[in-house]
Parts: structure tokens; C-alpha cells; sequence
């Protein structure tokens, strides 16, 4: 790898780093490896029927690494992983770390437009799915994409493979590989996105690593930790905040559930007394309606983290009364930075801010729109740098200019404020993007592709708030002279265009539709977003 590839830490900071012990030099394949040594027969994993012990996971993530070797993957090539939550995650994942392979960690919901941006920024040599998921059929969109990544030689499938690799033909015997260097990329992490296809985020053993430890610790993960994995575990918070590499660290158990509907989640926290759970805003909102009326019995639960998007102190309340535990905010980036409230805070800081920073190695300025600091208890633009925090975007060295200032601080797109107690509270998004029940939707993206449609002049995407997703998007368009559709229908077959055709993933698509003469502009000519949004609140009459 180049080193446009991948900006390293100064080399005074990462020897502070390791002199102070959050650096430690171990990769997650040898993680495993120690692990498995520790733990043995202890259940590390369950899915569905299949219980796998930590050493059977230590033994299959030995045997995938032989087989993806022979298959002629080398160290520091890249693979897409687009996998739900199944266990054949964690064994294509640890296999990729023990072979020095770099995981590109790829969401269920993707579809071609970003699977093929991924693999192209990456030049990613394989790409990993399932074969079928909440109806999808992941080898249709594989085809889609091996025409569109020249870079792409392998295309290895969980289930029925079709024409392409089946990843159960790949366990081998296993064969002694070199442990790559700690310091290098371990994962490409997945940016919110907010000027369109997320950037790749490149993440190393040790930083990771130490992320994960701090966590742990602070949330009080140990060895009868049972952590449900109900967000999609390529997500950077249900993976390592403490999440599911937690739960493996403290020697707990992960159950993995394929889909957080709440009937779902309720019987299987009762079957396999989860203890922990980490949720959006959106999933705990129908989760407490839904136990309002279920009245599940779930003594088990002994904490649910939320974050991911903002939580109202309201919905925060009801956490306790509702399911008997305690509720902890978390508010972080797969860039780097990891706040939590503290186990033992105070009711009010728990419901109100989103806590503090893991590290004592990590650099928070709170900044004007000219990058002076804010009075203290005022709100501005959070910059940060640390231990666990990137200095730099996969193979962006033009943006890398714009999202960090020059000593290194990373420029976090959040407006916060600091309490006098030391805790955030993030007060909202400077960045021109929609937070949709933690997912991030870039604006510009989705107008781009609307733009794409013969019928539509202009087009500005704007957020609404919403109660249940925090956010819903609502896409203003200015047609052309030739539209003569209804509304409803013209709404439709914009949907249409950019499922189908632009390949977007669904939660990008908008939610309202409304159809105006003219887009609102400002003196110099761009559009009066703030404008809109006010339009959206106020229009009753809307095209869903």
C-alpha cells in the first residue's frame, strides 16, 4: 500500500501510544487466536441452531485463511464483506485477519451503486454474500457489479453459489501464515457518507483493538455478558462499542439475530438470557412500543446502549420503567471517537447527554465556523484526534484536506456543547445530511441521481424530523415543461428510477415526495435548504 493509501499516525504520537500500553502490537486474527487458548469449549457464538465454542471459531477462521490463501488472495488485498447476521461473518472475517487480508465492512441494505463504488475505491480482489437475505438474491446484484469492478476475481458465496465460489468449499487444512504487523489497515470501515458514496475508513489492529478494550471497561462487559447482536454487525457500533468483539474480549457470548423485529428479539432475549443489547433511536422506539403491549418477560437485560443518531431525554426515560435495566448513551463515528455515559452517572446525565470521550488520549476542541474555540458550555463544531481516531480516508487526499485540519484533528461534521460536568451533548449535524434511524443519507447523492431522471429540472433533498427515525428525507423537485403525470405517479416512477435503474439502496430513497415551480434560492444562487425544510414541516398535503 501507498501511503496516499493510508495516513499513519505521527511517529511521536504512536510511540506515546504504545508507550502507555493502548498500543499493544497484537492483531485481532492473533485476538482470536489468544482467545480460543483461553476459552476453549466456552460458547463464543450463537446462530439459529449452530453453537460454536471459541476454539471452534479460532479453528474455522485457520481453516477459511488456508483456503482463501490457495484460492491466491495475498496480504493487504482487499475484500468486500456484505454479509447479514449470520456466523459465517465472524469466520470471513478473523480468516481475513489471520491472512492479512483487509475486510471492506459492506451493509445488507447496499446495492450496486455502492457495492461497485466500494470495490472500485478499494480495487477489492473478492466480494463475499450470502445468497439470499429478507428476500434479495445478493448473486444478481454480484453479476451487477462484476461487470462494473474490473479488480474483482472471486465472488464466494454462503449458501447456493450458482456459478460463483461456495464459501463452504473453502475450509482447508490449516497452514502456518506470518501474523501481519499490528499497525497496518486491519478493516475499511464505512463513512456516513455526507457527500455521497461513504468513504473507506481505514482502521488498524492496534487502534481498534484499544477501542474495543477501553470499551469493555466501561461498560462493564464480562464473562456472562450475552450480547444480542440486532443491528447489522458490520456496523462499527455493534461491532466494537463494545459490541460483538467485546463480548468476545470479556469471554461472553454473541447471539446473532437476523431480523430486530421485536417478537423476534423478545423470545430470544427470554431463550438465551441476553444481558446486552445496542440499538438506534428508531429499533428502541419500536421495541418500547412493543413491549408496552407484549409485556415481555425479559429479567435477563441488564443494559441497553443506544446511539447512532440522537435520542430524545423522553424516549430515554422510558428505557428503565419499560424493560428493567439500565440505559447507556453512545455517540461515536467508525472514524475514531467513542463517548459513553458511565454506568454509574447520574439519571440526568444518562437521559440528557451522550457522555464522555473512552480515552484519556483523546483531543477535543469545539470550534467556530473559523475554527476558534467556542466559550466554554457554548456549541460548535467538534474536532478530535487520539489513539483510536483516523488521520485520514482511504485514498482521499483531496478530501483528507477538507475533513482534517493540519495538525491532525478530524473534523466530525457534529455541532456540540460541553457541560461543565465534562459530558457532550451533540445538538445536531453541520454536515448537509440525513440521519435516517442511524443511517446516513447524503443529500447530494440522492440528488445527483434524481437529477438523472428526464423529467426532473431540479431536485434538493431535505431532512424532516420524524418520532419514530429521528429523521425522515423529503425530496423537493422542480420538473420540466414535459411532465403531465399526477403527482402520485410521477412519485412512483421517481422511486423506480432510483431503485432500478440508479441501483440505490433503500433507505436512500425518499420518503416524501413534494413537487414545487421553482426551488427556493439564496442571493448567491444555491438553494435555500433551510427554506425547504420549513416548507416540508409545514405542508400538510405531501406525495409519499
Amino acid at each position: 500500500m501507498s501511503g496516499a493509501d493510508f495516513t499513519p499516525w505521527p511517529e511521536d504520537l504512536a510511540r506515546e501510544y504504545r508507550d502507555r500500553g493502548w498500543w499493544r502490537g497484537q492483531t485481532l486474527g492473533a485476538f482470536l487466536r489468544e482467545l480460543g487458548e483461553r476459552h476453549g469449549e466456552r460458547t463464543a457464538l450463537v446462530c439459529g441452531e449452530r453453537r460454536w465454542s471459541y476454539r471452534e471459531l479460532d479453528r474455522l477462521a485457520d481453516r477459511l485463511a488456508a483456503g482463501l490463501f490457495a484460492l491466491g488472495l495475498e496480504p493487504g488485498e482487499r475484500v468486500v464483506v456484505q454479509l447479514p447476521n449470520i456466523a459465517e461473518f465472524f469466520t470471513v472475517c478473523f480468516a481475513c485477519f489471520r491472512l492479512g487480508l483487509i475486510p471492506v465492512m459492506a451493509l445488507p441494505g447496499h446495492r450496486r451503486a455502492e457495492i461497485s463504488a466500494f470495490c472500485e475505491t478499494a480495487e477489492a480482489s473478492a466480494y463475499v454474500i450470502a445468497d439470499r437475505h429478507e428476500g434479495y438474491d445478493y448473486r444478481n446484484l454480484a453479476r451487477q457489479v462484476l461487470a462494473l469492478a474490473p479488480s474483482l476475481r472471486h465472488v464466494i458465496v454462503v449458501g447456493e453459489a450458482a456459478e460463483f465460489t461456495p464459501l463452504d468449499s473453502l475450509y482447508a487444512e490449516p497452514r502456518a501464515l506470518p501474523d501481519p504487523d499490528a499497525g497496518a489497515i486491519a478493516l475499511l470501515q464505512l463513512s456516513g457518507g455526507s457527500t455521497g458514496t461513504p468513504k473507506l475508513i481505514p482502521r488498524t489492529h492496534d487502534d481498534y483493538l484499544y477501542s474495543v478494550r477501553a470499551s469493555v471497561d466501561i461498560c462493564g462487559f464480562d464473562a456472562d455478558t450475552v450480547f444480542l447482536a440486532a443491528l447489522p454487525v458490520a456496523h462499527n457500533f455493534p461491532l466494537s462499542s463494545p459490541g460483538t468483539l467485546g463480548t468476545l474480549h470479556a469471554g461472553g457470548r454473541i447471539v446473532l439475530l437476523r431480523r430486530p423485529d421485536p417478537a423476534a428479539a423478545f423470545a430470544i432475549i427470554t431463550a438465551e438470557s441476553v444481558t446486552h443489547v445496542a440499538l438506534v433511536p428508531a429499533l428502541l422506539l419500536v421495541w418500547l412500543e412493543a413491549a408496552r403491549g407484549e409485556r415481555p418477560a425479559l429479567e435477563s437485560l441488564r443494559l441497553v446502549q443506544v446511539g447512532g443518531a440522537s435520542l430524545a431525554p423522553e424516549v430515554a426515560r422510558r428505557v428503565r420503567p419499560t424493560f428493567g435495566c439500565a440505559l447507556q448513551q453512545v455517540f461515536g463515528m467508525a472514524e475514531g471517537l467513542v463517548s459513553y455515559t458511565r454506568l454509574d452517572d447520574a439519571e440526568t446525565v444518562i437521559v440528557e447527554t451522550q457522555g464522555r470521550p473512552i480515552s484519556p488520549g483523546d483531543e477535543i476542541r469545539i470550534v467556530d465556523d473559523q475554527d476558534r474555540d467556542v466559550p466554554e458550555g457554548e456549541t460548535g463544531h467538534l474536532l478530535t484526534r487520539g489513539p483510536y481516531t483516523i488521520r485520514g480516508y482511504w485514498r482521499a487526499d483531496e478530501y483528507n484536506r477538507r475533513a482534517f485540519t493540519e495538525d491532525g484533528f478530524y473534523r466530525t461534521g457534529d455541532l456540540v456543547r460541553r457541560r461543565p460536568d465534562g459530558n457532550l451533548q451533540v445538538m445536531g449535524r453541520a454536515k448537509d445530511q440525513i440521519n435516517r434511524a442511524g443511517e446516513k443519507i447524503a443529500a447530494e447523492e440522492v440528488e445527483r441521481y434524481l437529477l438523472s431522471h428526464p423529467l426532473v429540472r431540479n431536485a434538493a433533498l431535505v431532512s424532516v424530523p420524524d418520532p419514530w427515525l429521528g429523521e425522515r428525507s423529503c425530496a423537493f423537485i422542480e420538473l420540466t415543461g414535459t411532465a403531465t403525470e399526477l403527482p402520485a405517479r410521477l412519485a412512483l416512477d421517481l422511486k423506480l428510477h432510483l431503485r432500478d435503474r440508479c441501483g440505490l439502496a433503500m433507505h436512500k430513497i425518499p420518503d416524501r415526495f413534494e413537487f414545487v415551480d421553482h426551488l427556493p434560492l439564496t442571493a448567491p444562487g444555491k438553494v435555500a435548504k433551510n427554506q425547504l425544510r420549513l416548507m416540508a414541516g409545514a405542508t400538510k398535503r405531501s406525495t409519499p
